[in-house]
């Protein structure tokens, strides 16, 4: 991706859906359990946003903090607990009683999940400190297998460059796997780190976004997401300046607001297939 020839066609193969339901379930579910991603498909969204990390022993699983305290029962630092231990805690009853019981998954048990429900999916590499490169090869490694015979690979992101670097190192080809740079505030310089990675898109938060940034960013081949909007006006106005995907914690109002942004994906992918959905099985019972 060193040219603006070379980047272009990346604009024209965007199989995402504009709206992404952020860490599952928004507001409305404990974040990154299965309960969250059963949240967000039953509110219609095509596409959930979630984060990966691994436990002591290498286990990839589903948590955004560098700690269990605040969404399980438990208290400490996540990489120090091996997975069966991580599976004993309690990650729901903190959102409310409904969830009592629900538990940290694992990477590869929700990605299953996602393929039966003909979820979309962005996995954002949250490496625990020091562990940046591993986490970001591992990751990706089982992106590249549980996504396999997947028509649409999923969106691999993160804020580590060490770990894209590591994920890139991995899967070379960048439309076989889609990656993004995660950055709080957008500027031109990230143009040669975008281009170094092979990154197909630039995700910020929309506070500091401009429609000057937008073209910018189009112009050299790269889409546009931002994250996390959670105002109808603000979803809006980002939209009218062109941004290619919005993350959201307010599911509910966004999906009636914003419905035909939910399936709005092109998907004009390297394959003839056109939906995922066409040819899944019976989808999996629900949590």
């Amino acid at each position: 991706m060193n040219s603006n020839s070379d980047a272009a066609p990346l604009l024209q193969g965007w199989p995402y859906p504009t709206l992404f339901a952020h860490r599952g379930g928004g507001k409305l579910a404990p974040e990154n359990t299965l309960a969250a991603m059963k949240c967000g498909y039953a509110h219609g969204y095509g596409a959930v946003e979630f984060d990966v990390k691994l436990s002591a022993d290498n286990i990839a699983i589903l948590l955004h903090d560098d700690t269990v305290d605040r969404t399980t029962d438990g208290e400490g630092l996540a990489t120090q607990f091996s997975v069966a231990e991580l599976e004993k805690l309690d990650a729901g009853a903190w959102h409310g009683a409904a969830y009592e019981g629900e538990r940290i998954p694992r990477f590869s048990a929700v990605a299953k999940y996602l393929h039966g429900l003909g979820l979309m999916a962005n996995v954002e590499i949250k490496p625990s400190p020091g562990r940046e490169a591993e986490t970001g090869k591992l990751v990706a490694e089982l992106c590249q297998e549980l996504w396999r015979d997947r028509l649409v690979k999923p969106l691999i992101t993160s804020f580590s460059v060490d770990a894209l670097r590591a994920a890139r190192r991995v899967s070379p080809q960048a439309l076989l796997a889609p990656m993004g740079l995660l950055v709080d505030i957008p500027d031109e310089s990230q143009l040669d780190l975008l281009q170094s990675l092979e990154c197909v898109s630039l995700h910020c938060h929309h506070a500091k976004l401009t429609a000057e940034h937008v073209r910018f960013f189009h112009h050299h081949g790269f889409h546009v997401l931002t994250y996390t909007v959670n105002e109808v006006d603000q979803l809006a106005a980002l939209l009218a300046i062109g941004v290619d995907g919005i993350f959201t914690d307010n599911l509910e109002v966004m999906a009636k607001r914003f419905a035909a942004q939910l399936h709005d994906s092109g998907r004009d992918m390297q394959d003839e297939q056109v939906l995922d959905i066409d040819w899944l099985g019976v989808p999996p019972p629900m949590p």
